[in-house]
């Protein structure tokens, strides 16, 4: 056991200061570059000027640069690169071969899907700073960053599916549910969805420490199912989102944005697939227990829009459910520690139903 939490802690220090080091050359970069929004203000999703929203962020909106979340998934993969390299050069250590956590069957797919995210991600990021004019002006459209998530979740489940033959998803007390090739599809669904909560970035520190405390707990879940590796590969990226929350609390240094929650949402979906029937857990149904905070951030965003169109007037001050708060007049540091409580609480839940036989 000593053994087993010792290749859980080091990665995950070590990636937490890879991170820590990384960041003055980062910020330098970043400031130099002057790598924010040229324009303050944001539309709403009819194209008109989000009144609310303007009136609290609007003087946010420029000054403080993007792609914070290049800390993250670089701090990940340099650990990931620098455990493996020294098991090869010294094949004989028991130690470091303990401490090399890739692996084909369990840290090969979410680590291929940090990365994409994390491209893909830092290209809307790089055309928004961009600004100008032209087609891709403001970043790539919310259809095609659509499209991208989709596909890659069309991709994880056809691996899902054809490589390591899974095809079925927990049921709680029940058992697990074959759903045939359908489970392709439901795996692009399931990423589409949570990565629709990737708006949750939009106070300091807040999106941070939720995707912290997620990836926590399915370190925890993976390891009681002894998937070591990947407990490993989770902590390692929890390390990395810890270095990003050192300079993202109030007042932020840079903000995550798209290159980081992208990674961090497509990554976390594959993660609790990966613990679902291939890990014989549960990963998939307490997903919605863990990211609760990502998916009411969803549902606030739908809800808004339903009430807009069918009522003809808000239901929330402003959309998504955080800012909302915020309208009502709580501190942002407020709404933040609030979150990241609720979202410890939902960790502990999720972790006990994934326990529960």
């Amino acid at each position: 056991m000593e053994g087993d939490l010792l290749k859980i802690f080091l990665p995950t220090a070590l990636s937490f200061f890879i991170g820590i080091s990384l960041t003055p050359f980062l910020t330098r970069y970043l400031y130099k570059n002057k790598a924010w929004k040229k324009k303050a203000g944001k539309l709403d999703s009819l194209g008109n000027e989000a009144v609310v929203f303007n009136q609290i962020h609007k003087e946010k909106e420029t000054g403080t640069p993007r792609l914070g979340g290049v800390i993250i998934w670089t701090s990940t993969l340099f650990t990931a690169i620098l455990l493996w390299t020294l098991a090869q050069i010294w094949p004989e250590s028991t130690t470091l071969n303990k401490l090399d956590f890739l692996s084909r069957n369990q840290t090969w797919i979410p680590l291929a899907t940090l990365l994409l995210g994390a491209i893909v991600g830092m290209l809307d990021d790089l055309l928004e700073i961009r600004g100008g004019g032209g087609h891709f002006a403001g970043g790539l459209s919310l259809k095609k960053r659509l499209l991208a998530v989709l596909l890659t979740g069309i991709l994880v489940g056809f691996w899902f599916y054809d490589k390591l033959e899974i095809s079925s998803v927990s049921i709680p007390f029940l058992g697990y549910l074959d759903m045939g090739t359908w489970f392709v599809l439901f795996v692009a669904l399931v990423m589409l969805v949570i990565y629709s909560g990737g708006v949750i970035d939009g106070i300091d520190g807040l999106a941070g420490g939720i995707f912290a405390i997620a990836f926590s707990s399915y370190t925890a879940i993976a390891l009681f199912q002894n998937q070591l590796n990947l407990a490993a590969f989770c902590a390692v990226v929890t390390g990395g989102i810890l270095s990003f929350l050192w300079f993202n609390v109030p007042p932020a240094r840079f903000y995550m944005s798209e290159t980081g929650s992208m990674a961090l949402t497509m990554t976390l979906t594959v993660v609790a697939f990966m613990t679902d029937k291939l890990g014989e857990g549960k990963g998939i149904a307490v997903l919605p227990i863990i990211a609760f905070p990502l998916l009411a951030t969803t549902c606030s965003n739908v809800l808004q829009l339903v009430s807009k169109k069918i009522r003809g007037k808000k239901l929330f001050l402003i959309a998504p459910l955080h800012h909302h708060f915020e309208a009502l007049g709580w501190p942002a540091y407020k709404v933040t520690m609030r979150y990241w409580i609720l979202s410890v609480i939902c960790g502990i839940i999720g972790i006990s139903v994934a326990l529960l036989s």
